[in-house]
């Protein structure tokens, strides 16, 4: 899978550094630069094999550049993994950190990073005293801080839009919605999905967040087996990739799929399976966009508040256009949603 990976892989640049004194690995794909700077956010992990965290950087990076193509932001695609033993505490990860802001910085601009997995506004704090190519730090060092409330907002209006898709009413009351992950996203969009009247379904790796969660909206929580297979009427995975594979998707009790979570779909081939099942798929990297729409808007684009919420909202839209291409093409979303950026790639490298 690792050769497999790297060979088909059609990005620009992958750096690659040893970082001898934690025994980390720091990862950035640059996958494309044809719109722009590569904008993508920095994953800490710690990964079995250090093939498995070159796959995730390579899908990872490529996902970006589709994400950003779709938002109509004028970055390309980009993504760092730092593959570390065990997440670092303390002055461990402050050095880590500003060694890996040395790697960003010696990109020299053709990278642009920001919070991902494991890695939040203080960190990128780090970061920024090693290099200017950074967003998300916090409010009190300039930057726009946490880019999560507004990554749950695209979702939701994202799972507005599939629901007027496929039942015909935007309007989330009364519908079932089974939230895989209750972190700073899943827990915001769940927050945002009960007050309209939805009924909740949460769960998460860790039982105890799952269950403050919950009780504090009225939901219910249920295990993390559970939840993907729970029946509803949208399953928004909001954790980890990879989980809608042949397995997975033959057990589906959903209508719709529309999370936040990155790389839902474990090959292309399960995008056409979830069409077979009769499964409405809101293309994770389309309706996931929120949060750069927010960091770019506020920190290299000058947007206004209103402005980043009119273009957050239109999310939506976006998605109605993919599930319009989908059905005149007679493919799965996840297929027209990658030629419509596709398209929008090819116009930015002509222009």
């Amino acid at each position: 899978m690792f050769g497999e990976a790297l060979r088909d892989w059609d990005g620009e640049f992958l750096a690659t550094r040893f970082d001898e004194a934690s025994g980390s690995w720091f990862l950035v794909g640059i996958h494309s630069t044809v719109l722009g700077p590569g904008l993508g956010g920095t994953r800490m992990k710690a990964y079995g094999e250090i093939a498995d965290a070159t796959v995730d950087v390579l899908r990872l990076s490529r996902a970006m550049t589709f994400k950003n193509a779709m938002a109509r932001l004028p970055f390309g695609g980009g993504k760092a993994v730092l593959a570390v033993p065990a997440l670092p505490n303390g002055d461990d990860r402050h050095g880590l950190l500003e060694r890996y802001g040395d790697l960003v910085g010696s990109l020299r601009g053709a990278y642009v990073t920001a919070c991902d997995m494991n890695t939040a506004e203080r960190d990128m704090d780090v970061i920024a005293t090693r290099t200017e190519h950074v967003m998300g730090t916090t409010i009190e060092r300039g930057g726009s801080g946490t880019s999560a409330p507004d990554t749950a907002l695209g979702v939701y209006h994202g799972i507005r839009a599939a629901l007027r898709h496929a039942v015909g009413s935007e309007d989330p009351a009364g519908r079932t919605v089974a939230v895989q992950g209750a972190g700073a996203v899943g827990s915001r969009l769940a927050e945002l999905l009960a007050a309209d009247g939805a009924s909740l379904r949460v769960a998460d790796v860790d039982g105890i967040r799952a269950a403050a969660v919950a009780t504090a909206i009225g939901a219910t929580a249920v295990g993390p087996d559970e939840i993907v297979t729970a029946a509803c009427d949208v399953l928004a995975p909001c954790a980890t990739g990879g989980v809608l594979d042949a397995a997975t998707i033959a057990t589906l009790r959903c209508g719709i799929v529309a999370g936040a979570a990155n790389n839902q779909l474990a090959t292309p081939e399960d995008g056409e399976r979830l069409r077979e099942a009769g499964v409405v798929y809101a293309p994770d990297y389309v309706v996931n966009a929120g949060g750069v729409l927010h960091l770019a808007g506020h920190e290299r684009l000058g947007w206004s508040e209103d402005e980043v919420r009119a273009r957050i909202e239109g999310i939506g839209a976006t998605l109605a256009e993919v599930f319009d291409r989908a059905e005149a093409d007679g493919v799965a979303t996840s297929t027209a949603a990658d030629r419509i950026a596709m398209d929008r790639l090819t116009a930015g490298a002509s222009a």
